[in-house]
């Protein structure tokens, strides 16, 4: 019957110091402290962003280049993204004023129908004062520098980004105008 009690005695104390030492360690501290209520903690997380199920694009080399393209004089960075819930790529323009802005990724592209860059193997700056044109007739003819209007020509105001299909030869370049996202048809 001792050996029973001195077992009791003994887990008793075993348990009591292992509930006086969780409260101890508690934050790391030696002092004892009241448990914080989780459930307000969890409250307070921020709901998820919109974007969290976007991310840069593992497939495009480059997939990220640097330009002012906004003119303000800050960097922008853009990036070619893909969204994992319908698998379609486009790009995520973070400007040097925090702002950002997503084009494709199941949206529209400047009015083109293009909603999806998976395609883009050139991923680069089209620089500011270059002088660019729709360099395809309606009727899908390419068209060389001297068939095109100079009224047609576009000199950059400022950086472009300029994709393209290294194998078919097709692409174009994005660019700003009064605020709104432009094209320029390539090849």
């Amino acid at each position: 019957m001792t050996k029973t009690i001195t077992a009791l005695l003994i887990s008793s104390l075993t348990f009591i110091s292992c509930q006086k030492e969780k409260t101890q360690k508690f934050n790391g501290s030696n002092l004892a402290e009241p448990a914080k209520d989780t459930t307000q903690l969890s409250n307070q997380k921020q709901a998820p962003k919109a974007n969290d199920h976007i991310i840069i694009s593992k497939k495009h080399k480059p997939n990220t280049i640097s330009l002012d393209l906004d003119g303000d004089g800050l960097m922008d960075i853009v990036n070619i993204v893909q969204d994992l819930e319908n698998q379609k790529y486009g790009l995520e323009i973070l400007f040097g004023n925090k702002k950002m802005d997503i084009l494709g990724v199941g949206k529209d592209i400047a009015g083109q129908g293009i909603d999806d860059i998976e395609w883009v193997g050139i991923f680069e700056v089209a620089p500011k004062n270059e002088v660019y044109y729709n360099n395809v007739s309606d009727d899908g003819e390419i068209l060389s520098e001297d068939q095109v209007k100079e009224s047609d020509k576009i000199k950059l105001p400022n950086d472009g980004i300029f994709i393209h299909n290294a194998e078919s030869c097709g692409g174009g370049v994005i660019y700003l105008k009064n605020g709104k996202y432009e094209w320029i048809q390539q090849e």
